[in-house]
């Protein structure tokens, strides 16, 4: 598998943004930012970063909870300690720390039509908001709470936002306790609004949800290897 590192950026803000890269050994095809679940960069996370780079994607992904100096929640740390995490996410960082990603990208000649936005979980909230306020090539959510309600006090509820995006999005979601079936369907609704191509994709029935089923996870992967294959040229 394609090893995984960590360099660190100095931001304007005077922190310090770690960011986990992973790169193609051949001819790259475009570049991603990834952002990472709710327990943040976890050895999953960086497995994907490693097989999206075997995919030919340049692939960094930062470090959203740097701020307070955290990389990773481990399964021994309680779920409240997570929450409480979460609840401290901004928009305005949101956009930081993609922006300066997307910097890195282009330092490495990764044109910024070609450079495209990937979040799981909380990442995949992330993702919307990002989509909704740069113009880049493409933009993917799979899964991501605060549709209705936002995520924290500090994010708008995606619904208020959705029809601001400025980049083909794709919304990917699995039943979740945590997000009803309606909440999707309006998410949907809105993003249709857009002025740009948008999908959203729910996957019902079950116990579908991307971290239990192994298959599910596969085609999550397909679908978004595909749309940036389709908007990322």
């Amino acid at each position: 598998m394609t090893p995984t590192r960590t360099e660190t950026l100095a931001l304007t803000d005077g922190t310090q943004l770690r960011l986990t890269v992973a790169e193609p050994d051949h001819v790259i095809r475009g570049g991603l930012v990834v952002l990472h679940e709710a327990r943040g960069v976890t050895d999953r996370v960086r497995r994907l970063a490693a097989m999206l780079a075997e995919d030919g994607w340049l692939t960094v992904v930062p470090h959203l909870y740097h701020r307070d100096g955290t990389d990773e929640f481990h399964d021994h740390h309680p779920d409240e300690h997570v929450d409480h995490q979460v609840r401290r996410l901004s928009g305005e960082a949101i956009l930081a720390d993609s922006d300066a990603s997307f910097v890195w990208l282009t330092d490495r000649d990764v044109p910024a039509d070609r450079q495209g936005v990937i979040g799981f979980d909380i990442g995949g909230t992330a993702a919307l908001v990002v989509a909704a306020s740069r113009s880049i090539g493409a933009a993917v959510s799979v899964g991501g709470r605060g549709i209705l309600e936002p995520l924290s006090a500090s994010l708008p509820p995606l619904v208020e936002i959705a029809h601001e995006l400025a980049c083909p999005w794709l919304g990917l979601y699995g039943d979740d306790d945590e997000i009803e079936p309606g909440e999707v369907d309006k998410l949907r609704e809105v993003a249709d609004g857009a002025e740009v191509v948008t999908d959203v994709v729910r996957f019902p029935g079950g116990e579908h949800r991307f971290d239990r089923d192994p298959d599910l996870a596969e085609e999550a992967r397909r679908r978004a290897c595909n749309w940036f294959d389709l908007h990322l040229r």
